[in-house]
C-alpha cells in the first residue's frame, strides 16, 4: 500500500511577479490530526493586530480545498491594499491551490484529510488587482507543487549558493560574497 500523501509536513515556496504587484507565498501542508492542524487552529484563534488569519474561499461559503488558512504577512492597509489582500490575493490563492488539486499535485482523494496554512505577502503599495490575482494564483500552485515534489534539490540550493543569493531586495556584490 502506497504511503499517504503528506504523512506528517510538506514545505513550499514560491515567488512570481515584480514590483508592487508580485506574490509571495509560504505553504505548509499536512494531515489533520497532525501538527499542522494544531498550528492552523491556533493561528485561526489568535489573529494579532493588523493579521488575522481567514479561511480561505473560492467564493463565499465554499472555501478552497484543502481547507487552507490565509495569514497576511503584512498587515492589510488602505483600500487598495485591503482589497487586494481579502479579494485579489485570497482568489489568487484559491484558485493556485484549486489548479493544484485538479492537476492531482495534491491528490483529490486525501483532500478532505489534508490542511494548508499560506503564508501570504501583498505588498502594501500594490497597485493592479488583476496582476495581484495572477501572481498569487501562480504562487500558490508553485509553492503547492515545490512542497508536494520536494523541490528545489539540495543541489539545486548548492547550485543557486555558488552563483550568489538574490532577491528582489537585496543582491550582493561579488566583493560582498568574497570570504
Amino acid at each position: 500500500m502506497p504511503s499517504p500523501f503528506a504523512p506528517t509536513v510538506l514545505i513550499g515556496e514560491s515567488f512570481v511577479g515584480e514590483g508592487a504587484n508580485a506574490a509571495h507565498t509560504n505553504i505548509v501542508i499536512g494531515r489533520k490530526g497532525g501538527p499542522v492542524e494544531t498550528a492552523w487552529a491556533t493561528a485561526l484563534a489568535t489573529p494579532s493586530t493588523g493579521h488575522v488569519p481567514f479561511v480561505t474561499v473560492v467564493r463565499p461559503s465554499v472555501p478552497v480545498k484543502p481547507l487552507t488558512l490565509f495569514v497576511n504577512k503584512a498587515p492589510a492597509g488602505g483600500d487598495m491594499h485591503q482589497r487586494a489582500t481579502w479579494g485579489s490575493a485570497q482568489a489568487g490563492l484559491a484558485q493556485g491551490i484549486a489548479d493544484a488539486l485538479d492537476e492531482e499535485l495534491i491528490p483529490a482523494a486525501d483532500a478532505d484529510d489534508l490542511l494548508i496554512i499560506a503564508a501570504v505577502w501583498v505588498n502594501p503599495a500594490v497597485d493592479d488587482l488583476d496582476a495581484s490575482f495572477r501572481n498569487q494564483r501562480a504562487a500558490a500552485y508553485g509553492a503547492v507543487r515545490a512542497a508536494a515534489t520536494g523541490t528545489p534539490t539540495v543541489a539545486d540550493v548548492r547550485a543557486a549558493a555558488e552563483e550568489g543569493p538574490t532577491n528582489p531586495f537585496y543582491t550582493p556584490t561579488a566583493e560582498v560574497l568574497t570570504r
